[in-house]
């Protein structure tokens, strides 16, 4: 499993942390998920992940995001 990372706009707390870890683990073939609020990144592990789920997952959860 190859980890992915996003870079994701507007985390700032724990809950933005829990908000967007809750719907990112929600998509298909994710194994876990790893939220690093300071440097506003997003590490998703997992095997098959599509890209644009995760992004419309941290979508969901209010924020913005792209593959870093």
């Amino acid at each position: 499993m190859t980890p992915t990372l996003y870079a994701v706009e507007g985390m700032t707390c724990a809950h933005c942390r829990s908000a967007v870890d809750a719907e990112v683990t929600k998509v298909a073939g994710v194994a876990s998920v790893d939220v690093d609020l300071d440097r506003g990144l997003v590490r998703v592990h997992g095997a098959a992940v599509d890209p644009a789920a995760v992004v419309a997952a941290i979508d969901e959860a209010g924020y913005e995001a792209v593959a870093a």
